[in-house]
């Protein structure tokens, strides 16, 4: 199964393996119990790439740290989705793409919540095919979509999706593989099925993190895998207002994204020509 899906696909059995390795630590930020059996053999050997990479056997990383800002971006959007999800006016809860995420398995949803989640055939298939005696929590509805494509929203809508009543979004781990183009078109898109009052999250980097050397072993292994980092922004605050949203953006280590587990100095944002993350988050105007 794991050949049908494409290059960028298969970053999402590397988040899985991520989150499993994460889990297996006596200091985790988070348990989830499915990542290793959605992430299988394919997202460890994608892992085992990715750690000869951040951490080389001369000791000296120049990479940033993938295994930790894995683990606080997923316990940051954690709290975030369950903070909107609980506070009883956000009844819908829409994962674009959905990847292997097992949230709506592993995290408490209020009664009456609605969890939408979006991405290719190939990875619900997969998804599906490994989670097949798990129950999620919540009323749980998988939407067959190509985020890419111009009518992405027409099987959201007819899944169930109330473009009329507040919803909270994430997007993980997918505007920076999506040339500039497809990252504003998703995001008009987002905006128009969005009632005001609406919560957005996700993660965007800088331009400065597709260019510098320090960066560079990473990206050369995502695209010699076939999905290159492709956009980068060095103000994520005014990309979202241009689409109607109102958002904060904070950087791993920041006090509001740190768990005491951020291994590096956090420039402030004033200092130019650091590579940068941005965990994002906010409404709908």
């Amino acid at each position: 199964m794991t050949d049908l899906l494409s290059a960028v696909e298969r970053t999402a059995l590397l988040t899985a393996a991520l989150r499993a390795a994460e889990s297996a630590r006596e200091d985790r930020l988070y348990h989830d119990p499915y990542a290793a059996r959605l992430a299988g053999d394919t997202g460890l050997r994608l892992l085992s790439r990715v750690r000869e990479v951040t951490f080389p056997s001369d000791g000296r990383r120049t990479t940033p740290s993938t295994p930790d800002f894995n683990a606080t971006r997923t316990r940051f959007f954690d709290e975030h989705l369950q903070q909107v999800a609980w506070d009883g006016h956000t009844p819908q809860i829409v994962l674009a793409p959905a990847g292997m995420d097992s949230r709506a398995y592993r995290l408490d949803w209020p009664s009456g919540a609605r969890y939408f989640e979006l991405d290719q055939p190939a990875v619900l298939s997969y998804k599906k095919e490994r989670m097949r005696d798990a129950v999620p929590r919540v009323d749980h509805r998988s939407v067959t979509v190509d985020l890419t494509a111009d009518d992405w929203e027409d099987p959201l809508l007819a899944a169930g999706y109330d473009p009329s009543l507040p919803s909270a979004w994430l997007i993980e781990g997918l505007l920076y593989y999506l040339p500039g183009e497809d990252v504003h078109r998703l995001l008009a898109g987002i905006a128009a099925v969005t009632a005001p009052g609406s919560h957005i999250a996700a993660d965007l980097v800088n331009t400065t993190a597709l260019t510098t050397p320090g960066t560079r072993p990473l990206l050369d292994v995502f695209a010699d895998w076939g999905c290159p980092w492709r956009y980068g922004t060095e103000e994520p605050e005014q990309v979202l207002h241009e689409h109607g949203f109102t958002v904060e953006a904070v950087q791993p280590g920041d006090p509001a994204a740190d768990y005491g587990r951020w291994p590096d100095p956090v420039p402030p944002r004033t200092v130019s020509g650091v590579p940068r993350v941005f965990l994002v988050r906010g409404r709908r105007r």
